[in-house]
């Protein structure tokens, strides 16, 4: 029988995993236990709540999804057939599917090969009398250049949608995501940096579309003073259950505590992180990176200078009882994406990262030893690769 190694004998270590304190666990008994467990008070307090953190001046709706909220987002702004969005290549397929959703056209331009995000100089190439809209995704949980979106979208009058599923707690130049700008979508999967099981949430300031979001996202009802139901549109079904609302309030709660320790755990990679050949670090993004979220730690693999594939490097990770994910694939190469007659080479630092990344642990319930960790493995696997 072959000899068990100190690293095979320790705990499995995730990718990611959520934390859920005790205190939020018994508050969730206590709504289960109430009657009432979906739509309601926990809700309407979870959404105040986040109005709160992101600085009281703006709506905060949530959705059992962040998809829910981009697609309704699309919606109140009015794109359908024949007009088209712009997109970064780089991202969940979400981004993307939401708009093809509602009859729009996705139009996706490459990212910058360090930040990740989409490149805004050739967002702006992209323009063309039917695009409507752009939809910047804050990668990772680093913001995008939020002044040169912006400007784009002033000079070309184009709505812009956030795709903030990352970026719970990212700040641009000291402002809170979410706080300020057009249409801002966060997520609350159970991967991100604060959950609601499921879940998202989308923050706009407009008095007139924070109402219509109300009866898009429940159907097209609005209701009279008398409880009289009228349709006005052909709605979806995205209510948030208190349930889960509850556990979202937990969670705010400890938002910045997590977002704090996550960037303790990043700079425990940058410091510890020495594998030969070296990968190919992410960005901190401006200054010290203190507005970064670190949603993720995502380097990407040299495979140029290895004798092994990425499935065999996250292979032997596992060996070692470390997770590994993927994220993300460029989008374009996705077989629907192909069938609009998008193909390989047209994005391509998009088309690299998809090709090289590799999610490493990052959670708050991690130590710094988890983290080094992790950096041992690596530098094992990657010197050894050499050797193959």
């Amino acid at each position: 029988m072959p000899k068990t190694t100190k690293t095979q004998s320790l705990p499995f270590l995730p990718f990611t995993r959520p934390t859920i304190d005790d205190a939020t666990i018994a508050e969730v008994g206590k709504v289960l236990r109430s009657g009432w467990i979906t739509t309601g008070p926990h809700v309407k307090a979870l959404e105040d709540e986040m109005r709160a953190y992101l600085g009281g001046k703006r709506h905060v709706k949530t959705f059992t999804s962040a998809t829910g909220a981009l697609e309704v987002a699309l919606q109140v702004c009015n794109i359908g057939p024949g007009d088209e969005v712009i997109v970064p290549a780089m991202t969940f397929a979400a981004s993307s599917n939401v708009v093809a959703r509602v009859g729009a056209k996705p139009v996706f331009v490459d990212v910058d090969i360090k930040t990740r995000n989409i490149d805004v100089a050739k967002a702006a190439a992209a323009v063309t009398k039917r695009t409507k809209a752009i939809m910047p995704v804050h990668f990772a949980g680093l913001a995008v250049d939020m002044d040169g979106v912006y400007a784009l979208a002033k000079r070309k009058k184009l709505r812009v949608i956030e795709d903030a599923a990352h970026a719970i707690g990212t700040r641009w130049k000291g402002k809170l995501i979410g706080s300020f700008g057009d249409l801002v979508c966060f997520s609350f999967h159970p991967n991100k940096n604060m959950t609601t099981i499921e879940g998202g949430a989308l923050a706009l300031a407009d008095d007139a579309e924070a109402a219509r979001v109300d009866v898009l996202r429940f159907h097209g009802i609005r209701k009279d003073a008398q409880g009289n139901i009228d349709v006005l549109e052909a709605g979806g079904k995205y209510n948030l259950t208190d349930v889960a609302a509850c556990v979202g309030r937990g969670q705010l709660r400890q938002l910045e505590k997590f977002n704090t320790r996550r960037r303790e755990l990043v700079q425990r990679y940058f410091d510890k992180m020495k594998t030969n050949p070296a990968m190919l670090m992410p960005t901190r993004g401006l200054g010290d990176g203190g507005g970064h979220a670190w949603h993720m730690f995502a380097p990407l693999l040299p495979l140029e200078k290895m004798n092994m594939t990425r499935a065999e490097f996250i292979g032997e990770m596992a060996k070692r009882g470390i997770g590994v994910g993927l994220h993300y694939t460029a989008v374009p190469l996705y077989t629907y994406y192909r069938k609009m007659g998008y193909r390989p080479g047209q994005f391509p630092n998009a088309e690299f990262i998809g090709a090289r990344t590799v999610t490493l642990p990052l959670f708050p319930a991690m130590k710094l030893t988890d983290v080094d960790r992790v950096c041992a493995a690596c530098a094992e696997i990657l010197t050894a690769s050499k050797n193959i």
